[in-house]
């Protein structure tokens, strides 16, 4: 289930992103670059950068055509200002603390015209409503550095390793359009995906009706006038 809803959201993704031809696409946290060169070819971009910071991926995503960018994303982006045209991060914004930070520099690379389409997990899908209505941590909200305590239901080993981000900040789909808005980025489109413990078609639908309780918030941001 956790695996059909995840490719669900890969192909929401798609449905969200518009035609950049020659364009310049960034995506942060763009892991060995299978998803990147999926993305660009949707999008028809000519010049293809990854933000990544994991050493076991940056080859694999270099051999795929991928300009590899190894660094903290927490840090500054070595991206000129008004230099990106599309910008893509799937599952990344929950692993960070400085999600200001990661919103204001979407904003500074972003040119005029260009969006940016984000993907986190949803605080509020049913599944997380339901754990702590049993009085369980929600699945996607982490509370320990070192090990996954809270809900015997998680899949995850107990311990941390290599393997294993703990996600720092879980948000609502309001809570990250309003975030996007504070820091210059308009909403432009939003959707859900995912929807437990429905799957396949009944899945899709039931979170395109009703979007609030999916599995994960996928938006797309323009650039706001400053």
């Amino acid at each position: 289930m956790y695996l059909r809803a995840g490719a669900e959201n890969k192909r929401a993704i798609m449905r969200m992103m518009l035609p950049a031809r020659g364009g310049v696409l960034v995506d942060v946290g763009c892991a060995d670059g299978a998803d990147t060169v999926a993305l660009a070819q949707r999008i028809g971009a000519s010049t293809v950068v990854g933000l990544e910071l994991a050493d076991q991926f940056i080859e694999p995503a270099r051999a795929r055509g991928v300009d590899v960018r190894q660094v903290d994303i927490t840090q500054p982006w070595p991206l000129a200002d008004a230099s990106v045209d599309v910008v893509h991060s799937n599952q990344v914004i929950e692993h960070l603390a400085q999600t200001d930070g990661f919103m204001r520099e979407i904003r500074r690379v972003l040119a005029p015209g260009g969006y940016a389409v984000v993907s986190t997990n949803n605080l509020a899908s049913w599944h997380n409503i339901a754990a702590l209505l049993a009085g369980l941590q929600p699945l996607p909200c982490h509370v320990s550095d070192e090990a996954v305590v809270g809900n015997p239901l998680a899949l995850e080993e107990t311990r941390y390793g290599d393997a294993i981000h703990r996600h720092l900040r879980i948000f609502t789909a309001r809570a990250m359009a309003e975030l996007a808005r504070a820091h210059g980025l308009a909403l432009d489109a939003a959707a859900g995906s995912g929807y437990y413990p429905l799957v396949g078609a009944a899945a899709r639908v039931m979170a395109r009706l009703d979007p609030r309780h999916a599995v994960y918030v996928v938006q797309r941001y323009r650039p706001a006038p400053f």
